[in-house]
């Protein structure tokens, strides 16, 4: 069977993503909109209600506009937006969160979390769950991401010669410093945090790729677990997952000069998980594709999901 799949939003930086990816599928056949029509919303109205899956590509307040014009109740929606991932009428697409994947399966509205969001909830989520983590623990996460997280703007920025020059954009630059940052509800809510988390994102100078750091202090740990015992939770739960790979323990072998590779699950769906410390500090860290799983290798996911397909279908782990 073939599916009618129309990506509003497609000449954006996920949305052109999506399009590579799907434009190799034998089972979706993609609707375009001509760029000269792609703000009519008559025209987008008709694409939209055409289509069995609609990928909102979008700014949040587009991306309500067009959920809003979708009229026929045999369209499923999958919005990569900030928009919808605290809506409880929405089902928040991360496959890999216990009992998750089988809402997936059958929603008619999924949201693609955010980047920074997947790695801290894939970080955190099961040691929450599983009493090792209390809720109300005071967690800091820093993020690291490649420019490509700005979209088009902050690639076309990072890739002048005399712009990226002219603003020192060769050094790393934290940025939300002065505002709450999009993504902290998401984390907090599909975590079960009693109090939002502490959050620093950074932008630097290459493309793509994000890693996540988080802090955890065994004396402020019910158990006063320890980093090894913190990695063999992670272990078990993730244990059979496609896409989610907890790295031996202490990784030094994955490590180059001792320093932590951000980009190496570049151009896949895959995240990766470490666990460094020792009986006092733990730190977990998780890399992956900002573009892939943190964006459209995310979505895909979700698609295959709604789809019946396999999960990993023309996804690389």
């Amino acid at each position: 069977m073939r599916y009618n799949v129309f990506i509003d939003g497609q000449e954006g930086t996920t949305g052109l993503k999506l399009q590579d990816a799907l434009a190799q599928r034998s089972d979706v056949e993609l609707i375009s909109i001509d760029s000269d029509k792609r703000k009519d919303q008559e025209e987008r109205r008709k694409h939209l209600n055409h289509a069995d899956i609609v990928f909102l590509c979008l700014p949040d307040g587009a991306a309500r506009e067009s959920a809003s014009l979708v009229t026929n109740p045999n369209t499923r929606i999958i919005d990569t937006s900030t928009a919808f991932r605290t809506d409880k009428n929405w089902v928040y697409g991360l496959p890999e969160i216990e009992q998750q994947r089988g809402r997936i399966r059958s929603a008619a509205r999924v949201s693609v979390p955010g980047c920074h969001a997947t790695g801290l909830i894939l970080s955190l989520r099961p040691l929450i769950d599983h009493g090792i983590v209390p809720h109300d623990y005071p967690i800091s996460c820093t993020s690291i991401t490649g420019y490509s997280g700005a979209g088009r703007s902050g690639i076309e920025e990072y890739e002048n010669p005399s712009l990226a020059a002219s603003k020192l954009l060769n050094v790393p630059r934290p940025y939300s410093l002065l505002s709450k940052h999009k993504h902290i509800p998401e984390m907090q809510l599909l975590t079960g945090l009693t109090y939002e988390p502490s959050f620093t994102p950074v932008k630097a100078s290459f493309k793509q790729g994000i890693a996540t750091s988080i802090p955890l202090f065994s004396r402020l740990l019910p158990r006063r677990s320890s980093a090894q015992e913190i990695h063999e939770a992670l272990s078990i739960y993730y244990e059979g997952e496609p896409f989610v790979r907890v790295m031996p323990y202490d990784s030094q072998a994955y490590l180059e000069d001792g320093h932590f590779l951000i980009t190496a699950c570049n151009n896949t769906n895959r995240l990766d998980l470490f666990v460094f410390g020792h009986d006092e500090k733990t730190t977990i860290m998780a890399r992956y594709d900002n573009l892939g799983k943190g964006a459209s290798g995310a979505a895909i996911q979700n698609l295959n999901l709604m789809l019946g397909c396999d999960e990993d279908y023309c996804l690389q782990a």
